[in-house]
């Protein structure tokens, strides 16, 4: 790999960075971002950690980056697109690689995966790059047959961008991002490797670049550690089941994804990081850090942030440099960076760059 690689990558650089990670033992943290403010908090961690980092966008996400309240059919595919140019700009200032990524699309999402399938053609036929570097389908839901022909016949269309995917199998549990998993049966958070070897074997013939998040137990939200049954033997076992069966010299062929890494267990993720995971996805700690850094400064600054004139200094003190948005968002900014730092230490990536 290109020791001066920054900025966004494409599937190919991606490829190898995820060969690196599975022969160096580290993984990488895909944070979902929002806004600019998540996306700088994120890029600034993972400078100062000398590391790759992955920031992507749920559908949601993508919604709140352009905004709410903008009245466009397709603010889902503006967003997303809005939010990836503002990564190609800013991302090589940080002189660090990224992996930009769309997270969790279902079979209702497909038509938003399908609109930035053609801004990405469109984007690489100006500029010979992908302006994403990989999407997610989480077809999971789906029999196993259906979740892997319609991810096949998206990878046909992606490798002639340069554009790779990730898809699941089996479900991760818990809610995120209006997708509720709360109640399903829990048969269902633990993949089998015979599930591992038909979606390997039915993408590799595409010759495109793919990842598979694979549920070993998988929850996404809040819960303390421990008390989620994480079982990562469940990938160990299937990579030897695919290097067995298909006669492969690679004793990791799979580029497997962790979902729902918030909260887990140092324990499990490095046993996960062990068997091939090359990438560890992060949200809800990530989105408590950063509301945690305005709740800190609220409650540290409570009397200066009342009203516009007066505080404990005297009644016609002005109170600007406390509300100045610029002066609390930075606050969060700094907790969600030492959030992200955390995840880079756990995931043994800090001084990658320096690796490689």
């Amino acid at each position: 790999m290109q020791k001066n690689l920054i900025g966004v990558l494409n599937s190919k650089q991606a490829k190898e960075l995820y060969s690196l990670a599975k022969k160096l033992n580290f993984a990488i943290p895909a944070v979902n971002v929002v806004n600019s403010e998540s996306i700088n908090a994120v890029l600034e961690s993972a400078s100062k950690a000398r590391s790759p980092v992955i920031l992507q966008f749920s559908h949601g996400g993508a919604k709140h980056f352009i905004g709410k309240g903008c009245p466009a059919i397709d603010s889902d595919v503006a967003g997303a697109v809005a939010g990836a140019k503002y990564i190609h700009n800013v991302a090589k200032y940080y002189q660090v690689p990224v992996v930009l990524h769309t997270d969790h699309a279902n079979k209702k999402l497909l038509p938003w995966i399908d609109g930035l399938l053609k801004e990405g053609e469109r984007y690489f036929k100006h500029t010979g790059k992908p302006l994403f570097t990989s999407h997610m389908l989480d077809l999971s839901v789906q029999p196993l047959e259906e979740n892997v022909a319609i991810c096949v016949d998206y990878l046909e269309r992606f490798k002639k961008i340069d554009l790779s995917i990730e898809i699941e199998l089996g479900i991760t549990g818990g809610e995120e991002d209006g997708v509720d998993n709360t109640h399903i049966d829990n048969s269902l958070l633990y993949t089998q490797p015979s599930d591992v070897q038909y979606a390997y074997e039915k993408l590799s013939q595409t010759d495109g670049n793919f990842t598979i998040a694979a549920s070993f137990g998988n929850v996404h939200g809040v819960y303390k550690p421990g008390n989620v049954k994480l079982t990562p033997k469940i990938l160990k076992n299937s990579q030897e089941f695919i290097k067995n069966n298909l006669k492969l010299e690679d004793d990791k062929p799979v580029d497997f994804v962790f979902h729902g890494g918030s909260g887990s267990e140092l324990e499990k993720i490095e046993e996960a990081i062990s068997y091939g995971v090359i990438k560890m996805n992060i949200d809800t700690d990530t989105q408590w850090a950063f509301w945690s850094g305005v709740k800190e400064f609220e409650k540290n600054n409570k009397e200066f942030l009342q009203s516009q004139i007066g505080n404990p200094l005297g009644e016609n003190k002005p109170n600007k440099a406390y509300y100045d948005p610029r002066v609390w968002l930075r606050d969060a900014q700094v907790s969600m960076a030492n959030r992200v730092t955390k995840a880079f230490k756990e995931l043994n990536c800090v001084g990658v760059l320096d690796k490689i």
